[in-house]
């Protein structure tokens, strides 16, 4: 059995073309309010990637749902959706706040699956059995931010978090009905070849259910483009990521959902390197 596509995964299990809606229901991050750090990772800017903020205009979680529907009938001939809450860490906050929030998806019928990223250091056994509750109407996601399982790396990135809090989260998620999918970045500053297949190995024995694979790309204002602009970092160039990318996937479990192999960023956003800012070479890398 091999990989497969989240695009093929998806239509065969809700038997119609299913779309994303991103949505950014407002949540913070600990790594930027204080409660951890107001530095955020050395990579982050939420517009270089997310729609709604991306947009410059913050609409009601409704009117996101409602425009992105729209957005993926007409674009993609969509019949079902995921509601996707995407920026920032979507389990921060109060369980009653999660709940009110979580819980304006049940207006729409097409929608499908629920979704939330969110980081390893952000759950507890009350949200996990709260996000558990959806599960009986929905194909329930959680999305790890993890990048990395190597504790250097995570302390460069200013992650906030170590590899031993996401083996906690996974723990105690893995006991539920909610799939669980883990963010990983090639190319981390000072990560050999050799540590990132580490993390592909580590990801295959834990046997999660999906996987997104992104490049280190540099967005404008991030601390990472003071340390490019530094010349201490070098991005990968697409033929060395592909190459790095495969041998990566090829450690990987035959079944895993491969829910990303690229990254796309806005040329108003993007430094570099160039190819990130060409939606085709995602289509070709996986």
């Amino acid at each position: 059995m091999s990989k497969k596509r989240y695009s093929d995964y998806l239509k065969e299990r809700f038997g119609a073309r299913t779309h994303r809606v991103c949505i950014d229901a407002g949540f913070s991050c600990p790594n930027k309010d204080g409660k951890i750090s107001t530095l955020g990772c050395i990579y982050c800017d939420n517009k270089a990637f997310s729609h709604p903020l991306r947009a410059g205009v913050m609409s009601s979680i409704e009117e996101q749902i409602e425009s992105g529907m729209r957005a993926a009938k007409r674009r993609f001939k969509a019949k079902k959706f995921i509601a996707y809450f995407q920026a920032h860490t979507n389990t921060y906050a109060p369980l009653s706040v999660l709940k009110e929030v979580y819980d304006k998806v049940r207006r729409y019928k097409d929608i499908v699956s629920i979704s939330i990223a969110t980081r390893p250091d952000c759950v507890d056994s009350d949200v996990i059995r709260l996000i558990a509750g959806y599960a009986a109407d929905y194909e329930v996601w959680i999305e790890y931010g993890l990048q990395s399982i190597h504790e250097r790396s995570l302390r460069f990135i200013n992650r906030g978090h170590d590899y031993n809090d996401f083996l906690k989260a996974f723990a105690l998620t893995v006991r539920y009905p909610i799939k669980i999918c883990a963010h990983v970045i090639l190319g981390l500053p000072g990560e050999t070849e050799e540590m990132m297949m580490q993390t592909a190995r580590q990801m295959s024995r834990l046997a999660i259910d999906g996987i997104k694979i992104h490049p280190l790309y540099v967005v404008k204002g991030t601390a990472l483009e003071q340390i490019y602009n530094r010349n201490e970092y070098r991005p990968m160039g697409l033929q060395e990521y592909t190459r790095i990318l495969g041998r990566f996937m090829d450690y990987l479990p035959a079944g895993i959902i491969v829910q990303r192999s690229s990254a796309y960023c806005p040329k108003e956003w993007l430094v570099c390197p160039e190819w990130v800012g060409d939606k085709r070479n995602s289509a070709l890398l996986f």
